[in-house]
C-alpha cells in the first residue's frame, strides 16, 4: 500500500515529538536523574556514542561513483539477411467467387455474417428471438 493512499494521519511528515512534558516534577527529576546516570555508566565503560559514530564514519572509506558508460555494449555484430533485391507486390485480392452464398447480413451493429441457408438468414433477421 503506498502512502498517497492513506489517509492525512499516517503522515510521516511533521511527526517531530518536539519537548517532552513530565506528569509530575518527581518525574521530571527521575529521568534526569536516570539520563544523569546514563552518562556516568557509559563513561566508566568507555563508551561514548557520539565519538564512536564520529569515529565510525571518519574511518570508512569514501564511496566513490562509477561513471557510466559513454555506450552500452552491443557484442558481435550480426549482419542482415541477404536478401535478392526484388520487389515486393500486393497479394491478389481474394474475391468469393462461388455460387453457395446467398448474402452478406448484419447480425448486431456492424457485424457483417455471411448467408448460406434460408434459415440463417431467417435466424438473422429474427436476432435469435425465437
Amino acid at each position: 500500500m503506498t502512502m498517497h493512499l492513506l489517509p492525512p494521519m499516517f503522515s510521516t511528515t511533521g511527526k517531530s515529538k518536539g519537548k517532552h512534558k513530565f506528569r509530575t516534577a518527581a518525574h521530571a527529576q527521575r529521568a534526569r536523574m536516570n539520563e544523569e546516570s546514563w552518562e556516568e555508566l557509559q563513561k566508566r565503560w568507555g563508551i561514548e556514542a557520539d565519538e564512536k559514530k564520529k569515529q565510525r564514519g571518519l574511518k570508512a572509506p569514501v564511496l566513490q561513483a562509477k561513471p557510466a558508460p559513454y555506450r552500452r555494449d552491443t557484442g558481435p555484430r550480426i549482419a542482415s539477411l541477404e536478401t535478392t533485391g526484388a520487389q515486393c507486390v500486393r497479394p491478389p485480392e481474394k474475391v468469393y467467387t462461388g455460387e453457395n452464398m446467398l448474402g452478406i447480413s448484419v447480425l448486431h451493429k456492424s457485424n457483417a455474417v455471411p448467408v448460406f441457408r434460408q434459415e440463417d438468414a431467417i435466424d438473422i433477421s429474427k436476432m435469435r428471438r425465437g
